[in-house]
């Protein structure tokens, strides 16, 4: 049995080195998504262009302005010198957002009065929208601040007047708050799922193309030491893409690896086992190597809006949410950004780990036992 399975391993590795457009695609395509992904996929939105029509030009205008500057979310695009050119600037897409600052502006504020200013957001973006609409609201808030306390310390005779609030926030795990180390541990998963479905699918129906399947059925082989031999060094191939993976993550885009690595390794198995199980299925439904490419990306859309990959589950319709938690790469994205990012163990990642492993058992068993009917 042993003899039959490493011969069916050793055929399957040979096969893959000499089908250098597979070993290409197995080894270069995860550093080229992640690269990719890992650049352009950013939920910060930063660096909004802004134009300013500046009517007080005065101290008090342009602490406003550089209050916005400071934040990093948005970029100076320049001053302009009318309300229809702040306009025409939204409108041609040059600016995103634009500040009119009246001409009383300066007087109104230190005179305790109600200083105004307009602020045009360019709303066909929402998310840059939203972004601009709620650091504007707390730009404007602390300046409201800053200056209530300054003019009651002048009316009561103090220089140095301090807020009455000092609030100080401490972000956890993510300091800097940057998307790359919030993208990167999902796209472990994401990538390790495209690429082992996909590949195995691939193989089998290719062997079923060619002839070659047949052939291994009417050899000693069971079905099921078949199947083995065929998933077997696509799982070793996997673990070496993960670490690759894992490997740009740490190196390249200075991603901490907190937690262990043996424990990310482990829980990885669990996760390939579901989804070697799926590349299976599709190899069953599938009868040509387009069937299977096609079924391999339909399954990969549901897995990347559903899972949580861009945006929280809980920030979904109430309808999908239920659907995310039949999706096991919502599981796994959870385990690999606790394990990564937080550091965490098993005691706190079993709710993710227990429903991972019934997932990827069922969907093994019941793509094995369709794939040993379909060779009957």
């Amino acid at each position: 049995m042993v003899q039959r399975i490493w011969a069916m391993i050793y055929k399957e590795f040979i096969q893959i080195r000499r089908d250098r457009r597979t070993l290409a695609t197995i080894l270069a395509l995860p550093i080229i998504q992640l690269l990719l992904f890992g650049y352009a996929i950013n939920t910060q939105i930063q660096h909004i262009p802004l134009v300013v029509n500046d009517q007080s030009k005065d101290a008090d205008s342009r602490a406003f302005v550089n209050a916005f500057v400071n934040t990093a979310y948005f970029d100076l695009a320049g001053y302009l010198d009318s309300d229809r050119a702040v306009r025409d600037a939204i409108d041609s897409g040059s600016a995103k957002v634009g500040i009119i600052i009246p001409h009383d502006f300066s007087a109104n504020l230190q005179g305790g009065k109600q200083a105004l200013a307009q602020i045009l957001i360019d709303g066909s973006d929402p998310n840059t929208a939203q972004t601009a609409l709620f650091v504007s609201g707390a730009v404007a808030q602390a300046r409201a601040a800053d200056q209530t306390t300054a003019t009651l310390g002048r009316l009561i005779g103090l220089s140095n007047m301090q807020p009455a609030i000092d609030l100080r926030p401490v972000v956890l795990y993510n300091p800097n708050m940057e998307s790359v180390n919030f993208m990167v541990p999902g796209l472990i998963g994401l990538i390790l799922q495209f690429q082992t479905t996909l590949l195995t699918a691939f193989a089998i129906v290719r062997e079923r193309e060619r002839g070659t399947l047949e052939q291994l059925i009417v050899t000693p082989i069971r079905a099921w030491e078949l199947m083995l031999g065929k998933l077997l060094p696509f799982a070793v191939i996997s673990i070496v893409d993960m670490l690759i993976i894992l490997g740009v993550g740490v190196f390249w885009f200075k991603v901490e690896l907190a937690g262990s690595l043996l424990l990310l390794l482990a829980l990885t198995f669990v996760f390939l086992l579901g989804t070697l199980g799926l590349g299976i299925l599709i190899s069953t439904i599938s009868r040509t190597q387009m069937q299977a490419v096609q079924l391999a990306q339909f399954t990969l859309l549901p897995s990347t809006f559903l899972s949580g990959f861009f945006y929280p589950v809980e920030s979904m319709p109430a309808l999908l949410q239920p659907l995310s938690y039949i999706v096991p790469l919502t599981y796994f994205m959870r385990i690999t950004r606790g394990i990564i990012l937080k550091g965490i163990g098993l005691e706190f990642l079993w709710p993710q780990v227990i429903p991972l492993m019934l997932f990827s058992l069922v969907l093994f068993w019941i793509s094995a036992n369709r794939f040993q009917k379909r060779l009957e």
